[in-house]
């Protein structure tokens, strides 16, 4: 269900606190291995079926940074800003891969919004923490802390 904030500002005296949680979001054996082909990163781990399930996770996983690049999907699902006409992705501080992800896994993101900093610009500089979950399992799989930048 999606969060719909009126304006940017709102989300000022927010910090600490968290602030959107997305739908959950398949991660397919198809996904995976687009993701792949998009990528060039075919390790056996996450394209050969029947290697990896003899592998030390009984399926293929999902790679790292497709869980990551998931984020905007995440964002999408989860959190609207009416007044923002534009976003830019800023970067990231930190990135954690903290648990596989196997192939048919559900996955979804809980955001905690750390800094609100206005930009000379006019912009607001956010940074989120956002913890990806797996449906059915207690740790998160990725946790990142992101930097985007808004324009209302």
């Amino acid at each position: 269900m999606v969060k719909v904030y009126e304006r940017l500002a709102d989300l000022q005296g927010l910090v600490g606190q968290e602030i959107a949680v997305s739908d959950w979001i398949p991660v397919t054996q198809t996904r995976i291995d687009q993701f792949a082909e998009a990528t060039g990163d075919h390790q056996w781990i996450h394209v050969d079926t029947e290697r990896a399930a003899r592998g030390p996770y009984g399926a293929t996983i999902a790679h790292g940074f497709l869980t990551l690049s998931m984020l905007p999907t995440f964002l999408e699902s989860s959190i609207e800003i009416s007044d923002v006409r534009m976003s830019v992705n800023y970067g990231l501080n930190r990135v954690r891969f903290t648990a596989p992800v196997p192939a048919g896994s559900e996955l979804r993101a809980r955001i905690r919004l750390l800094a609100y900093d206005p930009l000379p610009d006019g912009g607001v500089q956010l940074t989120t923490e956002v913890s990806i979950q797996r449906k059915g399992f207690d740790k998160p799989v990725c946790i990142a802390e992101t930097i985007a930048r808004r324009y209302a």
